[in-house]
């Protein structure tokens, strides 16, 4: 199984996202970090990816190429990050045929209705819950 986790600006909500995904998934799944931006990348490859990338080319090459992509809501929104993630980013994530797993936060004037409120901790242990429920076991120690 391959997941993409999409950040940008430092790489903090990607790197944490990888270390959660690394702690309760172990080695059995592939992580590429792709950041908006080298430092973001390379932030989330210090924090266990199996390989990073960054720029617009390497997230629209990759949106189509993986099983899940993961990240804030953000990532759906042309220039997020302070501008960094370029329409085409979006667009290319919001139309792949991967699953999208997105954390609900206010960071790109988005307020998700509906949604239980909570600090990212929180909200990333909902989402390796979810990623869980929605693919077959996985071995930790694979």
């Amino acid at each position: 199984m391959k997941i993409a986790v999409v950040d940008g600006q430092g790489g903090g909500i990607g790197s944490f996202l990888i270390e959660k995904l690394r702690t309760h998934c172990g080695h059995s799944i592939n992580l590429i970090g792709l950041g908006t931006n080298a430092m973001a990348a390379a932030s989330m490859l210090k924090a266990g990816a199996n390989e990073s990338a960054s720029g617009e080319n390497a997230i629209v090459w990759n949106a189509d190429k993986v099983d899940f992509i993961i990240g804030s809501v953000a990532i759906i929104a042309a220039n997020s990050f302070a501008g960094e993630l370029t329409p085409k980013m979006s667009e290319a994530i919001a139309s792949s045929p991967a699953l999208k797993l997105l954390i609900p936060l206010n960071k790109a004037n988005i307020i998700m209705c509906g949604m239980e409120s909570g600090s990212l901790p929180l909200q990333v242990d909902l989402l390796v819950k979810k990623l869980k429920e929605l693919t077959p076991p996985i071995r930790k120690d694979a």
